[in-house]
């Protein structure tokens, strides 16, 4: 054989494709023998040219696998002896490489079967032979055996790592020193043990200098090993040494900003720097690096991308990327750094620069909004500035910008409508079809919260956008639709003169099929149900049932995002007809179960870059290849499909919610779904489930009241949906999910009282123990990211706001057999008021100790000292929300704490007095400071110098804003009036004015009517007839309202 398989070889590497072809059939031929394993290898050692002792080798390292365990032992200690012999005395670097690869398949099989003892020794002795070829060789094996036989060289490890550091220093090799880094970054790849990582921190300076000797001598492709090893260590949890961080930002930074090098480099550096923020953000803070992170980062927002480039890999991107992370995890030193560079390149001669300064802005808008909103107004002149540039790429970014502001910095954006709708308006007749499309993008983001000061700009806004439907691409159309549907949203019942125009044109992209045409269907549907939302259940009922149809044929056209669409299409119809929409349950829940089972459609891609391809070589293919294990390099989700399961997820439970007992035939396999996607591995699918879960519940109670057996089954549903949700607030990484969790408890707890939770209650209140002590899995930070030094916590609001909640909803069921469990929640809550957290997490603490306080009742009392300073300071607070708080707190805790307040009534009025005068900005904290004074005055009159607060207190009647402190107020003016107390009644015109005014406004109850009526008429008893000069002082309307508690003589 070994004779006739070299003539093969070398018929094999001739140009002449044909011959080439004969070669490998023959050689697939004689390769099901097991005696081409020693032929190969004496062809490896003695064939005369390199070329055939590196093919030899190649097709050794293929088939040797299928091979080995039927070759003879003297056989197998040939092939072991002639490979270490070609790795010591062959000459040829690729064929020295060939043959180490063979040596790393063999070692699979042959260590662990300790059929190979002398395999490390040799290597160890190599690795410092004086011969260059032998050392680099050596490491190159160390570098593939990692992945065959890595647990072998455990024992070895802190040798091996002394080896590694050794050669990385080599002072006379280049080729070793290169070879020693590629083998860092296999041995990293294979380390999992925090304590083994940790010992590769002190490989970093050598690391970056054999990187940037790499580099130097144009080799980037080496040099980009050093970005794969800082990855690694950035993303286990042993923590990285401070200077580590400085010296790898700055090599990233210096090889981020050099145009001269391959994008692919770039963008590793880039990406280093994005993941030091995600993961190391307080060791970028400490190390004081943000500055010269942004100092480079935004310009590189102006860097024009190069035409053949990928766009994924353009700088200007993936700086967004890096620039987004850092105002997520670091805003308060990341903003004032992007303003500043907005406010000057906004003025630069260049266009780029001028682009990249609004850029910069927008990408910032979510990370930093609550800095943003402070400076809105010059943050506003730079982008609507921009909007009116000469160049087009500008007013686009200017564009893009508006958009991210409304949907990040809102309520406040919205104040700013007449300044930036006049703007975009004029964007949408811009030039550019792309200005055009993210100015649409903006207006649809800019809308959708506004409400009724939409008004006065409706008609020439739908103006323009039905013209544009009419006249546009498809693009333009579709972000032109979700303007529409913004527009809509915020209109409510004034879009109905528009409302069967815009119906009528929907049923045209409605019924298209066309797979470019898709989209727009989808927009169209979408659309719809938001029309639909707006004009109301009687003005749509009787056209739905053909849109209804259009939509269920759309999910026959295999496109995941129409499908998505749709889901939303039919929960909208849903909340509008409620029970009128149980005649379409049959038809769309069937869809909802199918794509909330659909395949998820994961994408796997197999690194197969171990079979070379040198010279064609590779075209061989291996008999065995079952027995490698290639590498999974990266996992990918067809997110259409998930987007699709999370709208049918969430039109399952709508479904439930809106048609009640009439689901019931749906009920079983839904809550199975439900349990299933509660658990899913996507957390927007998780989300949903969470959310659906407490509609279903609803419809479960109505279900099963009827039946006779209803309370078993009824508790057999709470049962699962409590155990998911106590379950997701301790082991659920998403804090969304977490809260909305929180929330839905807080719900039910208020739905179904203490009793239904009581067997619950222990369970809940660990994980809500869990929660405010920040230890629940939302909340351990993202593999041993740094924690945070207290001062810089930034207030988590979606999921504290939402753990707050529920002591409220604890409280309000349990009223005072709340207090022992309080007095173990006490002390974790009171971490988040202390002065170094956010004014978010304090006012969050006030406003739960307020409710906590109001149903609790009498236990609150003895938490008064240690509240009420808290309390007295936030009444000072520069933020309204923060003195609104304090003040219903103040009034909450005077009513309820007994004898303990009194001695702070004084600090109190005084705390309270400047909340009364014109230097109080706000309403409702004005009304919340009438609320607190009347509470105090009902429990403890005689404590109040009531001819010093009665002026005050009357002045700010009626209340303006937060009419929920109505009943405190009237009751305690009722109980003054009613008691002749001579000090309110020398305020009788005040108080008829007052009464009035309250009986006359629609925002008062009629038990607050009722209320200022009786004092009213207790008035009239008093007075008689010297009430007529006052009552005719009124406006008629009042008068009248009056009049109609004046008893009948």
């Amino acid at each position: 054989m070994a004779q006739s398989l070299e003539l093969l070889l070398i018929q094999f590497l001739m140009p002449d494709n044909d011959a080439r072809r004969q070669a490998e059939d023959q050689i697939k031929r004689l390769a099901k023998d097991p005696q081409v394993v020693p032929a190969l290898v004496q062809h490896l050692r003695t064939a005369k040219t390199p070329n055939v002792r590196q093919l030899a080798a190649v097709l050794l390292r293929k088939k040797i696998t299928g091979h080995w365990a039927k070759l003879a032992p003297q056989v197998k200690q040939l092939v072991k002896q002639s490979l270490i012999e070609s790795i010591t005395m062959e000459h040829s670097p690729p064929v020295r490489r060939a043959s180490a690869n063979v040596v790393s398949i063999v070692a699979k099989y042959a260590v662990p079967a300790g059929e190979w003892p002398d395999l490390l020794p040799f290597l160890f002795q190599c690795s410092q032979s004086p011969q260059e070829d032998h050392r680099e060789v050596a490491l190159i094996l160390f570098s593939s055996l990692t992945e065959t036989i890595g647990s072998t060289f455990r024992p070895h490890f802190a040798d091996l790592q002394a080896l590694l550091l050794k050669c990385l220093q080599d002072e006379t090799s280049n080729r070793v020193r290169v070879a020693a880094l590629k083998a860092v970054g296999s041995f990293l790849e294979f380390t999992n043990d925090g304590a083994e990582v940790v010992k590769f921190r002190e490989f970093i300076p050598s690391i970056l200098n054999v990187s940037r000797q790499c580099l130097s001598a144009g080799a980037e492709d080496v040099a980009i090993i050093a970005f794969e090893i800082f990855d690694e260590l950035i993303e286990s949890p042993a923590p990285l040494l401070g200077d580590s961080v400085k010296s790898i930002v700055q090599f990233s930074l210096e090889v981020s900003s050099n145009q001269n090098l391959e994008s692919n480099t770039r963008h590793q550096a880039i990406q280093i720097i994005s993941w030091l923020a995600k993961y190391k953000a307080n060791s970028l803070k400490k190390q004081k690096l943000v500055t010269s992170i942004l100092q480079v980062m935004c310009p590189l927002l102006a860097e024009s991308s190069n035409e053949d480039e990928d766009d994924d890999l353009a700088p200007d991107r993936a700086a967004a990327e890096v620039i987004d992370t850092m105002a997520m995890n670091l805003s308060k030193h990341v903003f004032p750094l992007v303003f500043e560079f907005a406010s000057v390149s906004s003025q630069n001669a260049n266009p780029k620069f001028r682009e990249a300064s609004v850029t910069a802005l927008g990408i910032v808008s979510e990370g930093c909004a609550e800095l943003m909103k402070d400076k809105l107004e010059p943050v506003l002149q730079i982008v609507l500035g921009a909007l009116r540039d000469p160049e087009q790429m500008v007013r686009g970014a200017a564009s893009f910008a508006l958009g991210q502001f409304a949907e990040h910095l809102q309520p406040e954006i919205i104040s700013h409508y007449a300044s930036v709708l006049p703007c975009i308006l004029a964007a949408l007749e811009d030039v550019s079809d792309e200005v055009k499309e993210k100015s649409y993008y903006a207006l649809a983001a800019f809308c959708e919260d506004m409400g009724m000061e939409i008004l006065p700009f409706l008609d020439p806004l739908m103006g323009k956008l039905l013209a544009a439907l009419q006249n546009s691409s498809r693009n333009l159309q579709e972000t032109c639709m979700s303007a529409i549907g913004s527009v809509a949203a915020a209109a409510e019942q004034a879009f109905i003169p528009y409302a069967e125009r815009v119906l009528e044109m929907m049923k045209v992209f409605m019924v298209l099929t066309n797979d470019e045409d898709l989209r727009a269907r989808a927009r169209a549907t979408e659309l719809v149900g938001i029309v639909a939302m707006s004009v109301g259940r009687a003005r749509i009922e009787q056209i739905l049932p053909a849109f209804v149809e259009a939509a269920i044929s759309g999910f026959g056209l295999e496109f995941s995002e129409l499908r998505e669409y749709t889901h939303g299409f039919f929960s909208n119809v849903a909340e509008i007809m409620a029970d009128g929409f149980v005649k379409y349950l049959p038809h769309v829940v069937p869809l909802a179960f199918s794509s909330c089972n659909l395949d998820d459609g994961s994408a796997v891609d197999i690194d197969e870059s171990d079979d070379e391809n040198i010279n064609g070589f590779g075209e061989v293919s291996s008999d065995d290849e079952a027995h490698d294990e290639p590498r999974v390099r990266n996992i990918s989700i067809r997110t259409g499909v998930l987007d699709e399961k999370a709208a049918a997820t969430q039109a399952l439970g709508l479904f439930a919610q809106h048609t009640k007992s009439s689901f019931a035939s749906y009920l079983e396999e839904s809550l199975k779904i439900l349990e299933r996607h509660s658990g899913y591995f996507h957390e927007d699918v998780r989300l949903q489930a969470i959310i659906a879960l407490k509609h279903i519940l609803t419809a479960a109670h109505a279900i099963f009241q009827c039946q006779n057996d209803g309370s078993v089954k009824a508790k057999e549903v709470l049962d699962m949906v409590m155990n998911i949700y106590i379950k997701a607030m301790s082991e659920d990484d998403d804090k969304e999910v977490v809260a909305n969790a929180c929330m839905s408890i807080a719900d039910i707890i208020k739905d179904y009282g203490y009793m239904a939770l009581e067997p619950y209650m222990s369970r809940l209140v660990d994980a809500t123990l869990t929660l405010l002590r920040e230890e629940s899995a939302c909340q351990q930070l993202e593999n041993g990211s740094d924690i945070d030094d207290e001062d810089d916590t930034e207030h988590d609001e979606i999921l504290m706001d939402a753990v707050s909640d529920l002591l409220p909803a604890f409280a309000k069921s349990m009223g005072y057999h709340f207090a022992p469990i309080f007095a173990k929640l006490f002390e974790p809550l009171m971490k988040f008021a202390k002065a170094s957290r956010p004014p978010q997490d304090r006012t969050m603490v006030v406003a739960c100790l307020a409710e906590v306080a109001q149903d609790m009742g009498a236990p609150i009392a003895s938490y008064i000292d240690r509240l009420m300073p808290l309390v007295l300071k936030e009444l000072a607070s520069p933020s309204a929300t923060n003195r609104r708080n304090a003040a219903f707190c103040a009034g909450e805790l005077a009513k309820n704490g007994g004898e303990t307040t009194l001695k702070y009534y004084n600090d109190i009025l005084r705390g309270l007095y400047p909340l009364f005068g014109e230097s109080e900005p706000d309403d409702a904290v004005r009304d919340n400071a009438a609320g607190a004074v009347a509470r105090m005055i009902m429990v403890h009159p005689q404590s109040i110098p009531l001819n010093q607060v009665l002026p005050v207190f009357l002045r700010v009647l009626p209340l303006k804003e937060d009419h929920e402190e109505s009943m405190a107020i009237y009751n305690c003016v009722s109980m003054l009036v009613l008691s002749s107390n001579p000090q309110i009644l020398s305020h009788v015109p005040e108080l008829v004015n007052i009464f009035a005014q309250v009986l006359v406004s629609p925002a008062e109850t009629p038990e607050v009517k009722a209320q200022v009526g009786g004092a009213f008429s207790h008035l009239l008893s008093v007075y008689g007839q010297e009430m007529q000069p006052l009552l005719s002082n009124l406006p008629p309307a009042h008068a009248n309202a009056l009049a109609a508690f004046v008893p009948n003589s």
